[in-house]
């Protein structure tokens, strides 16, 4: 998410300054990348590039795709075949051991619902979005429709091309990409056409409330910022909590415990840490999160810290499920060795993400398997014609 506001931010720079752009989406990836489908890349006349869609082995190339189709205006689908071990080829090493598929897109700001109007769609609200990017990689001289659909959460829609879209089929898989809260990639064949879809599953960015204010929050927010994720700090004490300590936070309460939470809006990728070093400020906001439905609350402190807490909360005859227990962290983090507040900071990072990714946050190097599954850019197989 953070890559497509920075981006979304570069768009209107370039636009105020008069520069043309073009938008390089990795559509697909068969084998290993550095990046998976939906890495994005905006690329202006003058060659300034915001996001990536690799480690930095492919920039240099898409740039001259990009000026390309700045020029022509017509986007294209590239192949970069990076099992191929001759150099030559890019000029640098690159062993990912990977066929990647990045489509290049003209930006014109006078169409409505261009690629950069459907990604600022997605980030108005924090809803989760599904964004379609049709191509062809049959025949790469066909017409490459591009980025091109847009289905929120709340149901709106966002299009640039209704004659396709008037086919149900291709609307049914973009909603089955929210009921499967995962992306999808489906190859529709007709009698004369062969249509290849990139359903990208977008999450709004993790939203972090830190329970607490005090000189280790510091670290924390600062960087979570860095991650894109969405910041708010909340603590009784007003002498601490002050939005000039956490410059970088998006929002800083001072609230007694029992009133924070009227002021978050809570969804699936809300997660909340408990770190005032007060014991009765963070009890208060344990007995309330409890209540809802929190993929993740952490403890810091230890480990009798939190069974203390649980224990009262059972004596009041507040009942924790099993289910209830299982998204309760303390002590929090990865087993790092973390000591300073950076360092615990950086623990609880990983571990967050490793929970939201439902990972176990292990060595990769342990991983029997690859790192990123290849039934997740599986492309299935569509007769549109057998479909009503």
């Amino acid at each position: 998410m953070k890559e497509i506001k920075n981006i979304i931010e570069a768009f209107e720079k370039a636009q105020q300054e008069g520069k043309q752009t073009a938008l390089a989406t990795v559509v697909h990836v068969d084998g290993s990348s550095y990046r998976r489908p939906g890495a994005r890349m905006l690329v202006t006349d003058e060659g300034q590039i915001t996001g990536a869609i690799s480690g930095g082995c492919l920039e240099g190339d898409a740039l001259r795709k990009s000026l390309l189709v700045i020029n022509q205006q017509k986007p294209m689908v590239v192949t970069y075949d990076t099992m191929d071990e001759d150099d030559a080829k890019f000029g640098v090493g690159i062993g990912c051991n990977g066929v990647i598929q990045v489509l290049f897109e003209p930006i014109d700001p006078a169409k409505p619902n261009n690629p950069i109007e459907l990604l600022k769609a997605v980030t108005n609200k924090r809803q989760s979005a599904v964004i379609v990017t049709l191509f062809s990689l049959q025949n790469k001289k066909d017409p490459q429709q591009g980025t091109c659909f847009l289905l929120k959460e709340d149901g709106s829609i966002f299009q640039t091309n209704e004659e396709i879209f008037a086919n149900a089929i291709f609307i049914e898989d973009a909603k089955n990409a929210f009921i499967n809260k995962a992306s999808s990639f489906k190859n529709y064949t007709t009698e004369n056409k062969n249509i290849t879809a990139f359903n990208e599953f977008v999450k709004p960015a993790v939203s972090l409330v830190v329970i607490g204010a005090g000189n280790d929050t510091i670290p924390l927010i600062e960087m979570a910022d860095i991650l894109g994720w969405d910041t708010t700090v909340a603590d009784g004490r007003a002498n601490y909590a002050k939005p000039n300590r956490f410059v970088s936070a998006c929002q800083v309460l001072v609230s007694k415990p029992e009133n924070v939470l009227e002021k978050i809006a809570i969804d699936n990728e809300t997660v909340f840490v408990l770190m005032t070093h007060n014991y009765n400020y963070d009890l208060a906001m344990l007995r309330a999160l409890i209540k809802k439905d929190v993929v993740y609350i952490g403890s810091l402190g230890p480990k009798k810290k939190l069974d203390r807490m649980l224990n009262e909360l059972k004596e009041e005859g507040i009942e924790i499920s099993a289910r209830q227990q299982s998204s309760i962290f303390g002590p929090v983090g990865l087993d790092i060795g973390a000591e300073t507040s950076e360092e615990i900071a950086l623990s609880l990072l990983a571990e967050i993400k490793a929970v939201l990714s439902q990972k176990n946050g292990g060595f990769l190097r342990n991983k029997t398997d690859v790192i990123h599954s290849r039934s997740e850019t599986a492309i299935e197989l569509v007769n549109v014609n057998s479909k009503k």
